[in-house]
Formats: structure tokens, C-alpha cells, sequence
């Protein structure tokens, strides 16, 4: 198949007959030991957390396209060593596609897409790692298959699963900041002396010989054909705007996620890149400062919010109000809200709100808090995604409907670092 016409065929595939998301084998209604039968689309890297929040099911199919990553029972001894491995997905779910109840996608954002649809038109429900995908016509539609396939989906931000993210909602609904009229976020990264990402001295990269173990063209999917090189499998894919999203699809769905689901904070009028580093082209710049302004929504007042995401300077230190007690220096991440009525913040991944003022915070905590009004989740997104697959539990809360819009928001703030 031509790759310029995978993405369509792909999309297109899906305007059969529905597909009634099945438990166990094909089979509607749980299974005998009422575990589900879960395949791993990328078993490297950051598949370790699917496969420690998967670890009371059966994963029955493992799908990466390098062979070297073929033993994950050696970290994660619960998976058989028998389990079927494969370099291409399509070619799993043609020869296992009946035995396949859910599939875990952790493969680099550029494949996120096609991999996820796929199992969706096939009944199987579907856990995707954040970015939910690598641009906004993939965002929405992974949210229409969602509508149109019925299958339990979930996106893994872990923080959204946290009380922390709660505990803030609660505190803003019962009116403690007031109108948020800001909101400043940041990460102290791209940290190029880390192992994902690095600084290039020229492009393209240098071709290399591809790895027996390693199916390149599988690698590349839907993305432009290029020379296979080390610096983009295994780990430093994020740098580059063909098969990554830079430091805002690391991060954006964590730090983020607490501000833009809670101060609703869905459609900007306005994305504009204030300043970033110079790069090399198809490259993410160093650094980068973008603002986002929204128009006030029901009875939310107009709020601009503020990404700075860099290693400038040692690293753009996130926004200090005036009442900040908690140290000389605010936090290097983050997101700080600037309210009407009091300052807040919320650390990396939407969790441990607190006042901006230390006194105010251990009065609050000292007199009670708020009432809980969100149901809290146990055991991170992968557990809240079996127990909705097997109905002992609600919709996950990244379910697309809401991931997508997210994944949006952070795909807009990429546009911008991109073209201004």
C-alpha cells in the first residue's frame, strides 16, 4: 500500500458495518475467569506502564517493530514467553484479531493514530498514550470512531486519575479562587544531555544501515519516508516534527490537563508563539514561550493561559505571584492560576494543588477542606479502563471524548511553535 494513501484507507475502512465491542475471545459477556485478552502495540519504553497496569489480564499479542524489544516477560514475568509477537499490527490483528478483547498503543505519537483506529474498527477497546495523536484531524477523528464504534476508550495521562486534579475542581467550583483569569504553565525541558532528546548540529540526519531487528518502514508508517537513523528510533523521535510533538506532547496532557478540565479551556480564539529558539528545520525549537487566549464561557470569565517550556537561562522559572510563600522561587513546572480571589498551583501532572500562600493553605487544610463531589479512581489508567471494559466501572475520564479536545489544545500550541 502507498503511504501517502494509508491514512484514508485507514479512515475509510471504517464505514462498514458496526462492529459490537466484544469480552474475551469474540464472545459478548465476560469471560470464564473474567480477564480480558489484551495485545501491546510497542512493548519498549513507556509500554512498562501498560504492562504493570495490565498485569491481572492476559496479554495474548505482543507488536513492536524491533525484535530486540522481544522479551518483555524478563522485566514484567507475568507475560508467557510463548505470547505471539509480530513487527506489524495489521498483520497481528489479521491472524489474532478474534482472540483481541483491548489493545494498549505506545508507540511514538505519529503512529498513535493509525493503530488506534484499526483496533477500533475492529470491536477492541483501546488504551493510547498521550498525545492521543500527532494532529488535530487525527484528534477529532479518533473522537467520531469513538461515537461511532461504542468501544471503551481511555488516553494514559496518568494525573487524571489522581485525587489532586479532583481536589482542585472541587476547590474552584466552590468558589475559593474566584475568576481564574490566567494560568502560567511550564517544564524545565528539553534536556538534551537526556536520553530523549538531543541537539543536532545539521540536517537531514545522516542515513545509517537499518538493524536486521528493526522493520523500518513499519517505523515509519504514515509519516514521510525517511533514511532510517539512531537519532530517531529508539528514543529521540520527540525532536522532530514529522513523528513527534516536542516538549508540549510530552508534557502539555499532564500539565495542562488540570487547567483545560477544569477552566474549560477547549477552543482559543487566539494561539501565538511569543518567542522560541532558533532551530534547523523539521527540528522543535530549545525553547518556547506561547499564549493561548479563550473567551469567557458561560459564566467563566476570558482567560489567556501561558506555556513556557526551555532550558534558556537554566530553565524560564514558572510565573511567581506576589503572595507566593513557599520558597524564594516558584517551581521550574507546573501550572499557576491567578485568580480573583486567590492564587493557586498544581505541580507536573495536575496534582497537589495548593494556595500560592503557605498560611492560607494550612488554614484551609485545618479547617476541613471541601467536600469531595468527584469519585475517585483507584490503581492509574490502565486499571480504570479494564474495569470499564468489564462494566465494574465508569467511562475512564480521558476517554476521547474528552482526550481528543485535550490532545487538541496541545496540537494548536505545536502549530504555533511551528509556524508562529
Amino acid at each position: 500500500m502507498k503511504r501517502r494513501n494509508f491514512i484514508k484507507t485507514t479512515a475509510a475502512a471504517g464505514a462498514g458495518a458496526f462492529v459490537l465491542p466484544r469480552f474475551s475471545i469474540g464472545q459478548p459477556g465476560p469471560s470464564a475467569n473474567s480477564k480480558m485478552n489484551i495485545a501491546m502495540i510497542g512493548v519498549g519504553g513507556i509500554a512498562g506502564m501498560a504492562f504493570d497496569g495490565c498485569h491481572e489480564e492476559n496479554i495474548v499479542a505482543l507488536c513492536d517493530i524491533d525484535t530486540r524489544k522481544q522479551a518483555p516477560h524478563n522485566k514484567h514475568p507475568q507475560i508467557r514467553r510463548d505470547v505471539p509477537y509480530f513487527q506489524d499490527f495489521r498483520v497481528m490483528f489479521d491472524k489474532l484479531g478474534k482472540e483481541i478483547d483491548g489493545v494498549c498503543i505506545n508507540t511514538p505519537d505519529h503512529t498513535h493514530f493509525v493503530a488506534t483506529l484499526a483496533a477500533m474498527e475492529r470491536g477492541m477497546h483501546v488504551c493510547t498514550q498521550k498525545p492521543l495523536t500527532h494532529n488535530i484531524w487525527e484528534a477529532r477523528t479518533l473522537q467520531r470512531a469513538k461515537a461511532k464504534y461504542k468501544v471503551v476508550t481511555n488516553m494514559a495521562n496518568q494525573g487524571h486519575t489522581y485525587d489532586g486534579i479532583r481536589q482542585m475542581r472541587e476547590m474552584y467550583e466552590a468558589g475559593l479562587f474566584g475568576q481564574v483569569s490566567e494560568v502560567h504553565l511550564a517544564f524545565n525541558g528539553p534536556n538534551y544531555e537526556g536520553k530523549y532528546f538531543a541537539k543536532h548540529e545539521s540536517m537531514p540526519l545522516v542515513a545509517e544501515p537499518i538493524p536486521e531487528e528493526v522493520n523500518w518502514d513499519a517505523w515509519i508508517g504514515p509519516a514521510p519516508e525517511t533514511a532510517y537513523s539512531s537519532m530517531l528510533h529508539p528514543l529521540q523521535w520527540r525532536s522532530f516534527w514529522d513523528y513527534g510533538t516536542g516538549m508540549l506532547g510530552d508534557w502539555f496532557c499532564h500539565v495542562g490537563d488540570g487547567p483545560v478540565w477544569i477552566l474549560d479551556l477547549y477552543a482559543p480564539t487566539v494561539v501565538e508563539c511569543l518567542e522560541s529558539a532558533p532551530t534547523l528545520p523539521g527540528v522543535f525549537p530549545g525553547y518556547s514561550s506561547i499564549r493561548y487566549d479563550f473567551p469567557a464561557r458561560g459564566d467563566k470569565a476570558a482567560c489567556s493561559m501561558y506555556w513556557n517550556d526551555g532550558q534558556r537561562n537554566g530553565g524560564k522559572p514558572l510565573h511567581k505571584p506576589d503572595d507566593w510563600t513557599w520558597g524564594a522561587n516558584a517551581p521550574k513546572g507546573g501550572s499557576m492560576w491567578i485568580g480573583s480571589e486567590a492564587n493557586a498551583y498544581l505541580d507536573l501532572r495536575s496534582s497537589n494543588p495548593r494556595f500560592a500562600n503557605k498560611e492560607r493553605m494550612r488554614a484551609f487544610k485545618e479547617s476541613g477542606g471541601v467536600t469531595e463531589q468527584y469519585a475517585r479512581v483507584e490503581g492509574g489508567p490502565f486499571k480504570e479502563w479494564i474495569r470499564a471494559v468489564k462494566g465494574e466501572g465508569p467511562e475512564p475520564g480521558s476517554n476521547f471524548d474528552y482526550a481528543a479536545p485535550l490532545s487538541e489544545v496541545c496540537l494548536l500550541g505545536v502549530l504555533a511553535q511551528r509556524f508562529g
